[in-house]
């Protein structure tokens, strides 16, 4: 089944993410399937959750309540996993969208995958790693809908500096380690020549790295951060249909 046929249920955490771009965040989701339920969950009594009722409406998303029996713990957590067993044993969906920062749900997710399903993962760049390599996909919620993404046709080659750092806006600069990732990417996968299809490699650096996206670096898609980077060459070649090219890409000799 294509990604964009799955049925996906919504699970998200209202008190480990914000509220502010939940627009954004419905929309990043519609790229993964259908999402065919759409539950929330918090304790609606307190003052910290208060956002999120002005947007469930707009977005059809059920609030469930769940009331913070002990200070400190979340009940919340035990709640959203209790649902999403019965939604799997339900067999209504083909893949779950885990909404957290929190790596509490980490073995939820694992758990998941065991038993055939996609796992799509959104949460702040403060999430805990356990729980991003624990999903299929992880997407921060940073660069969803972001406007700092530089135009495709006008990028400069990358400079000598390949150290990673994160600028004023957010957009990590690209460093050694994930130039590694992509050049050993594309010679797992590449022909005699040395020429691997982009489509594939992309594929195969996402079940590598799950938070693996162009955006994280200030590009919309993989082609055109490829495209800056000197260690690379790209070939376009035609296909049956005139206004689809496939791209290929290698390592540049000598890199």
């Amino acid at each position: 089944m294509e990604t964009n046929e799955l049925r996906l249920a919504v699970l998200i955490d209202a008190e480990n993410v914000p509220h502010a771009n939940v627009k954004g965040i419905m929309e990043e989701i519609a790229t993964y399937g259908s999402p065919t339920i759409k539950r929330i969950y918090g304790d609606w009594t307190k003052p910290n959750v208060t956002g999120w009722k002005n947007v469930l409406l707009v977005n059809a998303i059920t609030p469930i309540q769940q009331y913070s029996y002990t200070s400190g713990k979340s009940s919340s957590d035990s709640a959203m996993i209790i649902d999403a067993m019965d939604i799997l044993y339900s067999d209504k969906v083909e893949g779950f969208c885990i909404i957290s920062s929190d790596s509490d749900f980490t073995r939820l997710a694992i758990r998941l995958r065991e038993a055939g399903m996609k796992v799509f993962g959104i949460g702040e760049r403060k999430t805990p790693n356990p729980f991003i390599v624990a999903c299929d996909k992880f997407t921060y919620i940073e660069i969803i809908g972001s406007s700092n993404v530089r135009k495709d046709d006008n990028i400069e080659k990358q400079k000598d500096d390949t150290t990673p750092k994160q600028s004023n806006d957010g957009i990590i600069k690209i460093g050694s380690e994930i130039i590694s990732v992509i050049s050993n990417t594309i010679n797992d996968i590449a022909d005699e020549e040395g020429w691997a299809f982009l489509a594939e490699v992309g594929n195969l650096i996402q079940k590598k790295q799950p938070d693996f996206d162009a955006r994280n670096y200030g590009f919309s898609k993989l082609t055109p951060l490829i495209r800056n980077l000197k260690q690379f060459e790209i070939d376009e070649r035609d296909t049956n249909n005139s206004k689809v090219k496939h791209i290929y890409v290698r390592n540049k000799k000598g890199q």
